[in-house]
């Protein structure tokens, strides 16, 4: 069936929106990355309680991608490329709507860990924070830019955060080693790094939903410790 030009125009202004969408959802669940380390570090307990109420919106915003999808694929009937980018925006939303919850899930234990004030371990934890809200960032930027290359640059970058993490785990097993009192609190970093840990794979998910937009091809699947994205010998 033959597309006039209104019907394109009608699309484009469609998927603009609901791409518009997806970069707020992105915007706040980087800012509440960043928010949740914030008030962990300086032990703001006030801060920690705003974004767990601030991730209602996020939640929201998902909501509404979902809803403009479906009626987009209603009412314009999509195919081919039109449609990978119209599903990519959909599952975007959903593993954005997880950064957000991980990052809410690091606030909901900033009251928990009031005791550690001045606890050596927290000392990496900003570090990882800010490398993982990087990678959140640049896995959005390949999503509005298109950009396959830069959606595999994301995926190689993960690394950074596995190492990161690698390096924390094994400081805070130290430190409980040392200080068998602090094992319970330890253990609370423990799970806030892991989150961060899993934050960066769901930034890896999105470039890999960016990649499969722009080309219309899978991504290899990652191997831990390898670069599966390195030129074949």
């Amino acid at each position: 069936m033959a597309t006039t030009g209104h019907t394109v125009k009608a699309f484009d202004a469609d998927l603009g929106q609901i791409r518009g969408l997806v970069s707020e959802m992105g915007g706040r669940a980087e800012a509440a990355i960043g928010g949740s380390i914030q008030a962990l570090s300086q032990l703001d307990i006030e801060e920690a309680a705003r974004i767990v109420e601030d991730d209602r919106r996020i939640d929201e915003l998902e909501a509404e991608v979902e809803r403009q999808v479906v009626r987009l694929i209603a009412l314009r009937a999509p195919m081919a490329d039109d449609l990978r980018e119209v599903v990519a925006a959909l599952k975007i939303s959903g593993v954005v709507e997880r950064i957000g919850d991980y990052a809410k899930n690091i606030a909901k234990r900033v009251p928990l860990l009031a005791e550690l004030r001045g606890a050596e371990p927290l000392a990496i934890l900003p570090a990882m924070a800010r490398a993982v809200s990087d990678l959140v960032r640049a896995a959005l930027d390949a999503y509005a830019a298109r950009d396959a290359e830069a959606a595999i640059e994301v995926c190689r970058a993960d690394k950074q955060i596995d190492d990161l993490y690698d390096t924390l785990f094994r400081s805070l097993l130290t430190y409980m080693m040392e200080s068998p009192a602090e094992i319970t609190p330890s253990a609370h970093l423990l799970f806030i790094a892991k989150n961060l840990e899993r934050i960066g794979d769901h930034a890896t998910n999105v470039a890999e939903m960016v990649y499969f937009a722009a080309t219309g091809e899978q991504l290899v699947e990652r191997t831990r410790g390898a670069d599966p994205y390195a030129p074949a010998a």
